[in-house]
């Protein structure tokens, strides 16, 4: 018994309530078990209860054995004076006062209850549920995704709303920078971000209309063009840029930051950055372009960028590639940048501006994009439980990412449900 365990057994009445009396003999009835303090003090506030027919409402703390309240010195701490049950699963000591009456639950709570928990705990399985998970109903799983969905978009948007705050206000660069991360993908985000950082928006501006100027200031500040070059078009942009750098006094990145390793070719940094160049030269405002607009339809042609000539049969510097192809975007980096930024980037601006309309749009324009393919996913989907839609599958990781893998199965809604049954 851990005294997590117990405390979430007396927090979702996972005992029989049938003949309970205390460690004195006297009948005992729970009306309400209290509320979970999840701050100091005792464990559960403001509960009721009667206590043979004596009525009593305050607070009840919980510990696995009636001595570990001596252990943890609450008999030294006023937060402990209006305490009106003391719960343990084994009564192993003297009562901590006259007047503060005792439970022991251990014989009220079920095996099952405890048989289920061992097996959520014990289980080497990433997804511990994963052979109880055909029991929990739908409605249980697509109430929790929906509040799993809010749960890591607050998380996300937090660290926006610092970095507009780092941005005075500016949704132009916040826009920037976050499309410049997604560009990078999970591999380079923090480099691509960096990137962006170091380049602000109104230098940038400065220059869009020039494709290869873009490229020279995107590719030069990403640290790529130190070192000398066998091919015109990687010499021409090192030309470019070591002019800009000097007017503009700019610091590049470090090189070494960008990974190559285990990365698909399509996905070189290289090859996204100079799809970046090319959104940079398409459309500098793309904020204001993409916030009024929720559909997929309306979104994809704004974003879904064709890296320049030199890419078709190179994904390095100076080295051909062994078959030539246009170096497209792409309908799925397309859909990612829309999950990852763009719906993201719409909800937190309706936010700022009070609209809860536009973040009911936002919300949509997630629920119309199909679920993303990556492997959480695909260990979700061979349990049996496959995403509907993209806000599924960004609920879905993190219900993996922080709560699966992090064993929180009792401050889960399927946990607590396979629990329950």
């Amino acid at each position: 018994m851990q005294e997590k365990l117990l405390q979430f057994i007396w927090q979702h009445s996972l005992y029989n309530p049938a003949n309970l009396e205390t460690t004195d003999g006297e009948p005992l009835t729970i009306i309400s078990p209290g509320r979970y303090n999840t701050d100091a003090g005792p464990d559960f506030l403001e509960a009721k209860i009667r206590v043979g027919n004596t009525m009593l409402a305050g607070h009840i703390e919980l510990h696995v054995n009636t001595g570990d309240w001596h252990k943890h010195g609450h008999q030294h701490d006023d937060a402990y004076k209006n305490i009106i049950l003391h719960v343990v699963h084994t009564d192993d000591a003297p009562k901590v006062a006259d007047h503060i009456p005792v439970l022991e639950l251990k014989k009220h709570i079920p095996a099952t209850v405890l048989s289920g928990y061992a097996s959520l705990e014990n289980t080497p399985e990433r997804i511990p549920c994963s052979r109880q998970l055909h029991t929990v109903k739908d409605i249980t799983k697509e109430s929790w995704l929906s509040r799993l969905l809010a749960e890591r978009w607050e998380e996300k948007l937090q660290t926006w709303h610092e970095l507009l705050e780092q941005s005075a206000g500016d949704w132009r660069s916040l826009m920037y920078w976050r499309t410049a991360a997604n560009f990078g993908f999970k591999v380079n985000a923090t480099p691509f971000l960096m990137l962006a950082q170091s380049l602000p928006l109104n230098i940038l501006a400065k220059h869009r209309e020039n494709l290869q100027q873009v490229e020279a200031l995107l590719f030069g500040q990403a640290g790529m063009l130190n070192g000398t070059f066998k091919d015109d078009y990687p010499n021409a942009l090192k030309k470019e840029y070591d002019y800009l750098k000097v007017k503009y006094k700019l610091d590049p990145v470090p090189a070494h930051l960008w990974k190559f390793l285990r990365l698909r070719p399509a996905n070189f940094p290289t090859i996204r950055i100079a799809q970046f160049a090319a959104l940079v030269h398409r459309s500098l405002h793309l904020f204001s372009q993409i916030i009024e607009v929720y559909t997929v339809k309306e979104i994809e042609p704004l974003i879904d960028v064709t890296a320049s000539s030199y890419w078709d049969d190179h994904y390095t510097f100076d080295e051909p590639a062994d078959i030539a192809s246009k170096k497209h975007l792409g309908k799925s980096s397309v859909l990612n940048i829309i999950i990852n930024t763009i719906a993201p980037i719409q909800f937190l601006y309706a936010g700022e501006q009070g609209s809860s309309k536009q973040q009911d749009k936002a919300l949509q324009l997630l629920d119309s994009v199909p679920a993303e393919k990556n492997n959480i996913i695909n260990q979700w989907q061979d349990i049996g439980w496959k995403p509907a839609n993209a806000s599924q599958a960004q609920a879905m990781i993190q219900l993996y990412n922080q709560y699966c893998t992090q064993k929180r199965c009792l401050e889960c809604s399927i946990g607590l449900s396979i629990l329950k049954n």
